[in-house]
C-alpha cells in the first residue's frame, strides 16, 4: 500500500473520534519533509499527458503540489490534527513559482498546517507546501480545506471567531461572508471538453490520489454523491494547460473544428467557425502564479466548458460553475 493509501486508511479510522469546531482547537507545529530528489520521469510524463501540459523543459505548475500531497495527508490524518479528514472539502488553492522548477531539479518538499479559520459553514484549515532547490524556495502553494459543521449557536450568519495559527496564540477574525456572485461567470467559451467516466481512476493512477469518491459510482455513493467526481486538482491543471498553450493532448482535450476527434480519451471542440490557429506556449508569457476556487464538483462522465478572458478563467457545466481562477504571467 502506498503512503497516501496508508494515510487514507488512518483517516478513516481516526475521523469518527474527532469533533470539528470544538473549543480550544490547536494545530500541530510539526512539518513533513520529502528529501531532495528529481521528479521521476515516467509518472511526470503520464501526468503531463493526462492534464495536457506540453512544455518538456519545466514542471507543470501544479506538479509539486501532487508530489507533496501525500505529506499533507500524513499530517491531516495524525491524531493531533483537530479536523476529521473524511469529509474535508478542498475549497481553494494558490500556487506561485518563484522560478520555473525543472524536472532535473532536486526538490526538497516541506508541508505544514498554518492556520484554522472560522467559516460560516464550519472550520477551514490552510496547508502550505514549499519546494526548495539547493536551499532556495522556488515554488510554494497554499490550500484551504473546509470541515463542515454547525456554526456556533446553530446559525450560518456572520460571526466573530478566531484564527488559530500553528505555534501562535489565537487572534480575532471574522468568518467568511456569504458567497458573492461568481466572478467571471460571463467569460467567453474557449473550449468544450468531454470527460470520460474513468477520468478519476486515471488521475488517481498518475497522482496517487485514490480517494474513493473519485473512483467509481458505488464508492462515491458511500459518501453521499450520486456519481464519482473528477479531482479538483485535475480541473485546475487542465485549465492551466489550456491557458499556457491553447491546446494539449490527453484526457478532456479539444480539437479545432474540422479536425475530427482529439488525442486521448476525452474529446472536445472549440467554439466558433473555421479551423483557426493555435497559440503555442512559446508565444505566451509563462504563468507564474494561479489562484483557483472550487465551486461545485464535476460528476463523471461530464461535458464541461472552459471559458477565459485576460487573466481570468473558469470551468462550467451548463449554468453551473465548477471552478474559477486567475493567473499572473511573467513580465
Amino acid at each position: 500500500m502506498t503512503a497516501l493509501g496508508v494515510s487514507l486508511l488512518r483517516g478513516a479510522v481516526t475521523s469518527p473520534f474527532k469533533r470539528a469546531g470544538g473549543p480550544g482547537a490547536t494545530l500541530p507545529t510539526g512539518r513533513a519533509v520529502l528529501p531532495a530528489a528529481p521528479a521521476a520521469l515516467a509518472p511526470l510524463a503520464a501526468y503531463r499527458t493526462l492534464c495536457g501540459f506540453t512544455d518538456p523543459e519545466t514542471l507543470p505548475l501544479t506538479y509539486p503540489h501532487v508530489l507533496g500531497f501525500p505529506l499533507a495527508m500524513r499530517l491531516m490524518t495524525e491524531r493531533s490534527f483537530p479536523l476529521p479528514v473524511l469529509g474535508l472539502v478542498h475549497t481553494w488553492i494558490e500556487i506561485t513559482a518563484h522560478r520555473p522548477p525543472r524536472p532535473e531539479d532536486r526538490l526538497e518538499l516541506t508541508v505544514y498546517a498554518t492556520e484554522l479559520t472560522p467559516h460560516r459553514r464550519g472550520t477551514e484549515v490552510t496547508m502550505v507546501t514549499e519546494a526548495r532547490c539547493a536551499g532556495e524556495t522556488v515554488w510554494e502553494s497554499r490550500s484551504g480545506y473546509l470541515s463542515r459543521h454547525a456554526a456556533a449557536g446553530g446559525t450560518a450568519a456572520r460571526s466573530r471567531g478566531a484564527i488559530v495559527r500553528a505555534g501562535a496564540p489565537a487572534v480575532a477574525a471574522e468568518a467568511a461572508p456569504p458567497d458573492a456572485p461568481t466572478a467571471g461567470a460571463g467569460l467567453p467559451a474557449v473550449a468544450e471538453w468531454r470527460l470520460p467516466g474513468d477520468l478519476g481512476r486515471r488521475y488517481g493512477a498518475v497522482s496517487g490520489d485514490r480517494n474513493p469518491i473519485h473512483l467509481h459510482p458505488l464508492t462515491a455513493r458511500l459518501f453521499g454523491f450520486p456519481r464519482h467526481l473528477a479531482h479538483g486538482m485535475w480541473t485546475v491543471a487542465r485549465c492551466l494547460a489550456e491557458a499556457e498553450t491553447g491546446a494539449g493532448p490527453g484526457t478532456g482535450t479539444r480539437t479545432r473544428p474540422g479536425t475530427g476527434t482529439g488525442a486521448g480519451t476525452g474529446t472536445g471542440t472549440r467554439p466558433g467557425t473555421g479551423a483557426g490557429t493555435e497559440t503555442g506556449a512559446k508565444d505566451r508569457a509563462r504563468i507564474r502564479s494561479v489562484r483557483a476556487e472550487f465551486k461545485a464538483p464535476v460528476l463523471l462522465p461530464a461535458t464541461v466548458t472552459y471559458a477565459a478572458a485576460g487573466d481570468a478563467f473558469l470551468l462550467r457545466g451548463g449554468d453551473r460553475v465548477h471552478l474559477t481562477g486567475t493567473v499572473v504571467r511573467e513580465r
